[in-house]
């Protein structure tokens, strides 16, 4: 789905990653479940751009439905994948410590599991190569993205800002849509390691100059990094 010139998103409100399109290539952030593979082979199709024009695939954490179809990507087309120290270990094995589910409705929760079935999240393949990135690179991709450090849901977690499209990614350092409760709007993401510093990492989005916030899961945020930050910790 075109969010606005050169942005593009997979998915939905359930699960979402994004897609960069500029003439020197394409940049993805994040790559879902794995069954978001059609909705990227779809989505170049719509834009005229082959998969050979995808230069690499930035992960904002470790977790599975972010990493979805990532390895296929980097197997099959050669596509670099990018993701922070911190979290490199979790990508590669999918290990990570257990963490508290929070607040949830049967409801809802089912959606999500159900959801996560047919887009074959059960078995999501590990990504076997990775290249190490920390807070303030600018990676050599289309979009110059450059990298924030979130740590709080994950080690690794990072925001995405890139200024062409006037954008910041911030996966799940902040959610619109709880997947457990079904609530919507600006909250704390389920599913976090470390809420209280995932809280403090919020102030690293203060000064971000962007009018999209895109989030892994939930609907766009039109406003600034500022505005939401503001909104989350209003919902803690």
């Amino acid at each position: 789905m075109k969010l606005a010139p050169h942005l593009h998103r997979l998915g939905n409100d359930i699960v979402a990653s994004y897609l960069i399109d500029l003439p020197e290539g394409i940049t993805l952030i994040d790559a879902g479940m794995p069954g978001h593979w059609r909705d990227l082979q779809r989505e170049l199709a719509e834009i005229g751009r082959p998969l050979a024009d995808v230069r690499g695939v930035v992960l904002t954490h470790g977790d599975s439905d972010h990493i979805g179809f990532a390895e296929k990507l980097r197997r099959e087309a050669g596509v670099p994948v990018f993701v922070h120290t911190a979290d490199a270990h979790r990508v590669r094995t999918g290990e990570k410590p257990q963490t508290a589910m929070g607040p949830s409705r049967l409801g809802p929760m089912l959606r999500f599991l159900a959801y996560g079935i047919r887009q074959r999240a059960l078995r999501t393949p590990q990504v076997a190569e990775v290249v190490e990135v920390a807070d303030g690179d600018v990676l050599d991709l289309p979009g110059a993205p450059a990298i924030i450090g979130m740590p709080g849901h994950s080690p690794g977690s990072i925001a995405i800002h890139v200024p062409v499209v006037d954008a910041v990614f911030v996966g799940d350092a902040l959610t619109t849509r709880h997947v457990l409760t079904g609530r919507e709007g600006a909250q704390p993401a389920p599913f976090t390691d470390e809420p209280e510093r995932a809280s403090a990492s919020l102030d690293r989005l203060a000064d971000v100059p962007a009018s999209w916030v895109l989030p892994g899961h939930g609907a766009p945020w039109r406003g600034t990094p500022a505005d939401i930050a503001r909104a989350v910790r209003a919902a803690e």
